[in-house]
């Protein structure tokens, strides 16, 4: 196991703000699918809230408290979205790594 192990990245941070890292073997563990199904969840509510931004900037008397509660919320789906990106995209195949008959 020690030559496939990987660290994931996990969708949530640590309680000083850290990140959350997990040793895996690429087999889908328990902690894996829990972070598989939270960073489903994280980019759902993402564009969920997507949907509401543009509504509410398209209304003309939204006041500054709304947008302000919106730019928190939004800054938090960004955050969020980062992380799960980065998180698959250190979990994909290297490039150099791929042999040239498998490219």
């Amino acid at each position: 196991m020690a030559g496939d192990s990987a660290v994931r990245l996990l969708p949530w941070t640590g309680p000083e703000g850290k990140p959350c890292y997990v040793l895996t073997d690429g087999n889908g563990g328990c902690v894996s699918r829990i972070a598989d199904q939270i960073e489903c969840v994280q980019l759902g509510m993402g564009a969920e809230l997507l949907g509401h931004a543009e509504a509410l900037l398209d209304e003309p008397r939204a006041d500054s408290s709304e947008l302000r509660f919106l730019s928190s919320r939004l800054v938090e789906a960004l955050r969020d979205a980062l992380r799960v990106a980065e998180s698959r995209g250190a979990r994909l195949p290297r490039r150099d790594a791929v042999p040239p008959s498998e490219a």
